[in-house]
């Protein structure tokens, strides 16, 4: 009997490992115009992660990035906090434009889906420092993802971003309409498949950081696999 309830509490103990990470976005009662401003009312109380962790698995001592996140029935917003000690910036940005490739410099990037029955087919999303983005419509199957004609999908996202030289941080908010994603109408209880990047390449590209908020195991971020959860929910609501 011991040795039974013993392999029970193993295999229990082993599935809820195995359990993705859960991320909580609360709900906002309207869309608000992008900030970039962590202090700000719209921002202030959000829930927050925090990325420590090199994308194959191992802690990275230096680098620590934070994202916090909110809903409306339209929008997905996220709010992403980066510290620095230089940036790897591109000349001429252009941030009317989606921009390809610019995970070459230094970025934020966020996987996100709702399709639960392929989990293969999400959306990447980017933006950099200097207001920069690009969003690619991905199928986790192809060979090299990103590279073919992904960014030919355009979902209708926005960006903001700011650079707090004194800090050395740099702010990048994020919105992305749900309907590109989603069928279902919004509401506390929905479930999103996501996962977050940071790529932070020094000039001399001498180092590069890959930050992810769930690590795949490999130096590639298409594992949807390995993803987490993203949770709406309501605070002043039941679900």
């Amino acid at each position: 009997m011991r040795f039974l309830l013993i392999a029970f509490l193993l295999i229990a103990g082993i599935a809820r490992a195995q359990e993705p990470a859960v991320f909580q976005s609360t709900r906002a009662a309207q869309d608000h115009e992008l900030n970039a401003d962590p202090d700000s009312a719209f921002w202030k109380n959000a829930p927050q992660i925090t990325m420590d962790k090199v994308i194959t698995g191992e802690p990275d001592t230096e680098v620590k990035e934070m994202v916090r996140s909110r809903w409306t029935k339209d929008k997905l917003y996220f709010l992403f906090i980066g510290p620095y000690d230089v940036l790897d910036l591109q000349p001429n940005p252009d941030t009317v434009n989606e921009t390809y490739k610019l995970w070459f410099h230094d970025v934020f990037e966020m996987d996100l889906g709702a399709n639960f029955d392929n989990i293969n087919l999400y959306g990447e999303f980017q933006m950099s420092p200097q207001g920069e983005f690009a969003d690619l419509g991905i199928d986790a199957t192809k060979a090299k993802p990103g590279w073919n004609d992904e960014r030919l999908w355009s979902s209708g996202m926005k960006v903001k971003a700011r650079i707090d030289a004194e800090k050395k941080i740099w702010y990048g908010e994020m919105s992305v309409p749900i309907v590109a994603l989603d069928k279902r109408p919004a509401k506390a209880g929905n479930l999103f498949r996501v996962n977050f990047y940071r790529l932070h390449t020094m000039p001399n590209e001498s180092k590069r950081h890959f930050i992810a908020w769930q690590p795949t195991g490999v130096w590639n971020p298409h594992k949807p696999e390995k993803f987490g959860t993203l949770k709406l929910v309501d605070p002043d609501h039941k679900e």
